[in-house]
């Protein structure tokens, strides 16, 4: 496999306004990342578990309702909570889809979660760590469980979705789209992310969120 960098397409002075614009709260958001109590890491799984296929607005939503009623100590059954169904007061529709598929993986994240900690506790390479949430975590592919990393206040990975990828080749960096569920591609495209990121002097962890927010419009978890 070799894809090249298509340098023509790489127009510095867009990015470059879009830091200046985004920048800061950026930066605010990578800090807040790295204050979230360890009480709270099972619900940044559960949020990191919702998104994808989903808007992340409504998986902020469900989880924080699921953290209000203490779903990890009592154990319920969440799907009507992905359903929506306790958001029918609310203006604009919250719901989740694959809720039940969704709900189960939530139920066997809270089953798992003494083997996912006992990951995050290790002194390894976050890279390693990675590897081993993969493995643990049911619903967990690299894309989740680096979101899951950074949001916690790891750094050393990134969050390759359909935003950072779509914007990887709109700068140059890949020709063509490229799978990344597999370990080989994933670790492929990401080196090729550190690099661009180094060669134009903004921090990984930034240019991930700022291609983000260059997507949708607004900086996100």
């Amino acid at each position: 496999m070799h894809i090249e960098k298509n340098s023509k397409m790489f127009n510095s002075k867009e990015i470059f306004e879009l830091y200046a614009k985004y920048g800061e709260e950026i930066k605010r958001t990578l800090a807040n990342f790295k204050q979230v109590p360890e009480k709270d890491y099972f619900y940044e799984l559960c949020y990191c578990l919702l998104t994808p296929a989903n808007k992340a607005e409504n998986a902020l939503i469900v989880v924080e309702y699921l953290k209000e009623k203490n779903f990890f100590e009592n154990g319920f059954k969440p799907t009507k909570v992905l359903r929506g169904s306790v958001f029918d007061s609310r203006p604009k529709k919250v719901y989740i889809r694959f809720h039940n598929q969704k709900a189960e993986r939530l139920l066997r994240a809270r089953e798992d979660w003494a083997k996912i900690r006992s990951i995050l506790h290790q002194s390894i390479e976050v890279s390693k760590k990675r590897d081993y949430l993969v493995e643990t975590v049911y619903g967990f592919g690299y894309k989740e469980a680096s979101h899951f990393l950074r949001n916690i206040g790891s750094e050393g990975v990134a969050v390759l979705d359909r935003h950072i990828l779509r914007n990887l080749q709109n700068f140059g960096v890949l020709d063509s789209k490229i799978n990344v569920a597999t370990r080989k591609n994933y670790h492929f495209v990401e080196k090729l992310f550190f690099e661009f990121a180094k060669s134009i002097g903004i921090p990984a962890e930034e240019l991930d969120l700022l291609f983000w927010a260059k997507e949708t419009g607004y900086v996100l978890k």
